[in-house]
């Protein structure tokens, strides 16, 4: 216990919940931490996409940052109403599963939650990616940090949204803020010399020009930059983790979140652009990302450099925690719907709940194996997820208005309208121009997880039609079970079963496994310790039937033997009570058969509703 709760923390009471509720300091890098880091990586992207124009590539990140600042204050805006229309959360399952139905619904789900399991394994391995770079050395152990960073990920966010928010606050304000100040001295330059700046450290030469610019390329460079508005969502999954007024301090936390992204991706856009940096080809010697050569040439390389390039690689390790806030309960509020296990529904001992964060580990577990910790060929997955979710949800709320109507209802549609169109034709422009990179894994998974849910949902379904009942006991035939108790010697454990199987019937049965001399002895105890005590209280005596077995089998037989006991009672219930030994201490568990454990299995699996399974547990004392 000790161990548990120095790892996971004390145990918090249902009590407790107000407290941990958060304001938006720690809603801001609890839920925007892989939205605040997209910055990092989403206009370095687009500039990659832009290498083979050469140093004329530069100029277009303007024109591309600015239409995606564009459709991310759309996207802003949609949320802003869904968080004060659906205070509950869920956000783009629950919008467009309550307005558009149940499959648009599921559609939206299984993007979100295919957003958020590479939401995890790509933020781990790209900030480790980063630091192997940067220290070389590392690269042999590339897989082992990712799993470790994924481990501590998962270990903080088991501790509870409050502790994580403590946890994650630094990292994420030191990685705005230096990035902001690069961003200001960067534009005070700027604009002191002209628009053409000098930069502190000479910059790498942009490539020759190896093609002409072109629509297709412009919209594949605008669809890799996309990647930088992932995460927007995450705030609306998660609006009841905030303390009250809850729907205010969410709007409050995404406003705050899109205002700092806005202004990162517009001043590294426009500094991009007047220090003419262009990026270099990741897989080339000497590559530097985009923000290294940005810093470098605002600030040089001192100490601010590299503060700022360990805030970077941090919160690039860390962006993951959005995932592990949201994915949970977007998770919460699927299986409340029947379409998930109701597991996931059970908070853990502190508040969180516990088995989504354990299966959003695993899976990305999973990914990061599979990839060796290097997924660079899933990162043009996350758009396609978060923006098919965003085109549903906005899809949503446009009917939303047009069903509820009243005052500013058209222009609420109007603003939801333009946003799905805009969102659902980025959909298309990704699927596209990412299709052979990767994207048409998203057109296996979303249909592969969508089957998962309805099937959970139809067996939830078959479940509940099976054992409901409206009728009343049926006791006209009632008559008490044949019970049966197997035996191997006799002890106190046998004689509390036995003791208990007489307080529910008296037709008791004992089954004993001939095994020599054993059966031997118990045949001789057997009317001294159980026959002549219970014909003294004037009732029939439990008959000892001894099974044979020449292959020393010692399930087979006793499940054989209920089994046909069943075939020939149809009308009698069946009740085996198995005496079993319980160990103070786990470890001890170990030194005993399991044959009780088998035997219940062995039972459920071949045996029918008339045959019922009591444990009689008898408790080790001491050590």
């Amino acid at each position: 216990m000790a161990i548990l709760n120095f790892l996971f923390g004390s145990p918090l009471a249902t009590t407790d919940e107000r407290a941990e509720r958060i304001g938006p300091t720690a809603g801001i890098p609890i839920f925007g931490l892989d939205a605040l880091s997209s910055a990092a990586y989403g206009p370095e992207a687009a500039l990659t996409l832009l290498i083979p124009l050469g140093a004329a590539g530069v100029a277009y990140i303007l024109p591309i940052s600015i239409s995606i600042i564009v459709l991310l204050s759309i996207v802003f805006f949609s949320y802003r109403q869904t968080i004060e229309t659906y205070p509950g959360g869920g956000g783009s399952y629950t919008v467009a599963r309550a307005n558009l139905g149940v499959f648009p619904g599921l559609l939206a789900a299984a993007a979100l939650m295919i957003d958020y399991i590479l939401v995890v394994a790509v933020g781990i391995s790209a900030g480790v990616g980063a630091l192997v770079s940067a220290a070389p050395g590392l690269q042999p152990h590339t897989l082992l940090l990712c799993l470790a960073i994924l481990a501590a990920v998962t270990l903080v966010n088991l501790r509870g949204v409050r502790e994580t928010g403590i946890v994650f606050l630094v990292p994420t304000y030191l990685f705005v803020g230096t990035l902001l100040i690069a961003i200001a001295i960067g534009l005070v330059k700027t604009l002191s010399s002209g628009g053409h700046p000098v930069p502190v450290v000479t910059l790498p030469p942009a490539p020759p020009a190896l093609a002409a610019v072109s629509v297709w390329l412009l919209l594949k460079a605008f669809a890799s930059g996309c990647t930088a508005m992932t995460g927007v969502e995450a705030v609306s999954n998660g609006v009841k983790a905030f303390r009250e007024p809850t729907a205010e301090n969410a709007r409050r936390t995404l406003g705050v979140i899109i205002a700092l992204l806005i202004l990162m991706l517009a001043g590294i856009a426009y500094l991009v652009r007047a220090y003419g940096i262009a990026a270099t080809d990741p897989g080339a010697p000497g590559y530097q990302s985009v923000l290294a050569m940005l810093v470098a040439a605002v600030a040089g390389k001192g100490l601010f450099y590299y503060v700022t390039i360990g805030s970077i690689l941090l919160v690039l390790a860390l962006s993951a925690n959005t995932a592990f806030a949201d994915f949970p309960r977007l998770c919460k509020t699927i299986s409340h719907d029947g379409f998930l296990p109701r597991s996931f529904g059970s908070r853990g001992r502190r508040l969180v709940y516990s088995q989504g964060v354990y299966v959003l580990a695993a899976l990305a577990a999973v990914l990061l194996i599979v990839f060796g910790g290097v997924t660079d060929r899933l990162i043009p997955l996350f758009a396609v997820g978060a923006f098919l979710a965003f085109t549903l949800s906005q899809a949503g709320m446009v009917f939303h208005w047009k069903r509820i109507g009243g005052g500013g209802a058209r222009r609420s549609m109007l603003v939801n309208g333009l946003g799905a169109v805009a969102t659902a034709v980025t959909v298309v422009v990704v699927l596209v121009a990412k299709f052979l990179d990767g994207a048409w894994i998203t057109l296996l998974l979303v249909p592969g997880l969508l089957a998962v849910m309805i099937a959970v949902r139809r067996q939830y379904h078959h479940v509940r039609m099976n054992v409901g009942c409206q009728s009343p006991l049926e006791l006209d035939t009632f008559k008490a079970p044949l019970v049966l108790v197997p035996l191997d010697h006799w002890n106190k454990i046998a004689k509390r079963a036995l003791t208990f199987a007489l307080t529910i019937s008296p037709d008791v049965t004992a089954l004993h496994i001939d095994s020599g001399e054993r059966t031997t002895y118990l045949r001789e105890e057997w009317y001294g310790f159980v026959d002549q005590p219970v014909l003294q209280l004037g009732m029939a005596p439990p008959k000892l039937v001894i099974l044979p077995s020449p292959y020393r089998f010692v399930i087979t037989p006793i499940v054989d033997y209920v089994l046909e006991l069943a075939q020939k009672n149809p009308s009698r219930q069946i009740a085996v009570v198995i005496p079993e030994v319980v160990e103070r201490r786990w470890y001890y568990h170990m030194l005993h058969n399991q044959r009780g454990t088998e035997l219940k299995s062995m039972l459920y699996f071949k045996g029918n509703g008339r045959i019922i399974v009591v444990n009689v547990p008898w408790y080790v004392e001491g050590d």
